[in-house]
């Protein structure tokens, strides 16, 4: 199946749109669910796996949405396709990188997408843009329901939905807010943030969820409990937690600006004319660079470029994407190369 038509689009967790969208790039609220007629994902055999994809599929597909769901086949897909559907957040790199059977479905504003076969045999998942926890909720809810008529859930009495993984086992939902928090990063504040959020049992991982390293001052808190915890406690825990963290990076902005606006200044300057000329750039110094433009954009230092634009070169950047963008595959060196390229292009009007 032919992807490419997806480099040319920002996808839901980039719009910038939504409440407090500054900070806050996205929401995310994803539930784990598995049938109770099959073993799981890594204990059913190759034609266990194959049969649970076809009977998700066919259900997955006659789902009564708004938007319809595009059912695509991951084992089926080259590997740069694959990582293309990473990049945008539509799948997991565990899905990825599995084998077997899989596959993901997702709408044409990449706003719902549903993962068979990975660590569980379906990962529901909704995105919004900027702080939405509970529109998401609400989505998902009903997305589940509409599922849950069509097929029989793994379900216990006590327990609640059950899981792979035993730390998703109860409500099997997992909300994540996106942040980008360059001022606290800045300001030396993270380390005091990220022990507060573990002490009240809340995970702070990279742009691309678990395993993943920060990049671009991104980082995603989420919770880690979901066993005898209501969703609406999980997600007001997590609404007041984020609001916070909103307060610390509003505070540590106007900080700089008041104390060290000239080398504030400087900083996202820098990052510009980087972005404009350099002949060699690499995924983490354009994340890097692309952030302190972003927060330029947003303290009113920078006025001839477009959140729109930097949003854009965010995911588009992105090794697969690029290789997508300029058609064909490259090495590090050529895909460092290609990427300045592409960013003095884009970025050529703001010269």
């Amino acid at each position: 199946m032919n992807l490419d038509a997806l480099t040319s689009t920002t996808g839901e967790w980039l719009r910038g749109t939504g409440p407090e969208s500054d900070i806050v790039i996205s929401t995310r609220i994803r539930l784990a669910r598995n049938l109770a007629s099959f073993p799981f994902t890594h204990r059913a055999t190759p034609q266990q796996r194959a049969e649970i994809e076809s009977l998700l599929r066919d259900r997955i597909t006659r789902l009564d949405l708004p938007h319809p769901l595009r059912y695509v086949s991951v084992a089926a897909l080259a590997p740069l396709d694959r990582q293309l559907l990473v990049e945008r957040q539509l799948i997991s790199r565990e899905l990825a990188n599995g084998e077997g059977p899989r596959g993901v479905a997702f709408d044409d504003r990449e706003a719902v997408s549903i993962m068979v076969n990975e660590e569980d045999q379906l990962r529901l998942q909704v995105m919004r843009s900027g702080l939405a926890l509970e529109q998401a909720w609400h989505e998902i809810d009903h997305l589940d329901d509409l599922l849950e008529a069509k097929v029989c859930y793994a379900w216990h009495e006590q327990y609640g939905y059950l899981t792979a993984c035993p730390t998703n086992v109860g409500t099997g939902l997992r909300a994540s807010v996106m942040l980008h928090l360059p001022a606290i990063g800045l300001t030396r504040q993270f380390e005091k943030v990220l022990r507060s959020l573990q002490k009240i049992n809340l995970v702070v991982r990279g742009l691309y969820g678990e395993g993943s390293r920060a990049s671009g001052d991104f980082f995603q808190v989420s919770n880690q409990i979901t066993l005898g915890r209501s969703e609406t406690t999980v997600l007001s825990e997590l609404q007041g937690v984020v609001s916070k963290i909103l307060s610390y990076e509003r505070n540590a902005r106007a900080a700089l600006m008041a104390e060290k606006r000239m080398e504030l200044q400087d900083r996202v300057s820098r990052a510009l004319g980087a972005l404009q000329h350099a002949t060699m750039m690499t995924s983490d110094e354009t994340m890097e660079l692309l952030s302190s433009v972003r927060l330029g954009i947003n303290l009113g230092l920078l006025d001839d470029i477009s959140m729109d634009a930097v949003n854009e070169l965010f995911v588009q950047t992105q090794p697969s994407h690029l290789q997508k963008l300029v058609g064909g595959p490259l090495d590090g060196e050529e895909r460092n190369a290609a990427r300045a390229r592409y960013l003095r292009t884009r970025l050529r009007h703001t010269a």
